[in-house]
């Protein structure tokens, strides 16, 4: 499948809500926080993976902001989301920067559609500079209730995602690029519905509510497998 204009309206992303308020806009709004948290204000700071715009351009004001991505839909559809960011499109196995370059680098949902993620996250390594700030999110294949969900698990429904990998390979290959552990956590059980019979809404308070608490406020303390995503906080050596 070719990354374009329809991959926003498909798979994962079909029952997104890309409005103010919606899950879409909190997960952004969580790793904006997450970025101004660890990373030096001011700095050079590169979201591969951009999409369309709506995490980077938060961040235009406390940052020198750089975004890529390999849809070139998005990254001309992101350009009525930004106002200061350098957007161009590439590859995340191929960064187009010299090393060490950035302060900040955000990779979010990006590293399972690609063919050589071991590739990509040495590239991670080697644009990132001395005291640098990686932020990792990838579908976690070690999440408590992707049991329960089976060949419907949310990680599965995106035929994009060809490199699932489990959460020790990621750890191993970003501390194998130079990288520190900051922090490693999850983002809670969104996926709802996880039983049968129970009606979504109430699943949604009984399965998402840590995950939304951590979501909103910022505070950062689920562990890796209570979550559908894994979340990395790294720092260069």
């Amino acid at each position: 499948m070719s990354f374009d204009e329809k991959y926003f309206s498909s798979h994962t992303y079909e029952n997104i809500s890309f409005a103010r308020y919606s899950q879409y806009w909190w997960s952004n709004r969580f790793y904006a926080i997450l970025v101004r948290r660890y990373g030096v204000r001011g700095g050079r700071l590169l979201e591969i993976g951009s999409g369309l715009g709506h995490l980077v351009g938060q961040l235009e004001d406390s940052f020198k902001t750089y975004g890529m991505d390999l849809n070139h839909w998005a990254v001309k559809e992101s350009k009525s989301v930004i106002e200061k960011t350098t957007l161009q499109t590439a590859s995340a196995q191929e960064i187009p920067f010299a090393g060490g370059v950035f302060d900040v680098v955000i990779i979010k949902h990006i590293v399972e559609h690609l063919p050589d993620p071991e590739k990509a996250v040495a590239e991670l390594g080697r644009v990132t500079a001395p005291g640098g700030v990686l932020i990792l999110a990838t579908p976690n294949l070690d999440s408590l209730l992707k049991p329960w969900k089976g060949e419907k698990w949310i990680g599965y429904q995106d035929p994009t995602h060809i490199s699932l990998k489990p959460p020790s390979v990621w750890i191993d290959w970003i501390v194998r690029s130079g990288f520190s552990l900051k922090r490693v956590f999850a983002d809670g059980f969104w996926d709802v519905p996880y039983v049968p019979v129970l009606p979504r809404q109430i699943q949604k308070l009984l399965f998402g509510s840590l995950g939304g608490f951590q979501a909103i406020t910022g505070v950062v303390f689920l562990p890796v497998r209570w979550g559908e995503s894994m979340i990395v906080i790294a720092r260069k050596h």
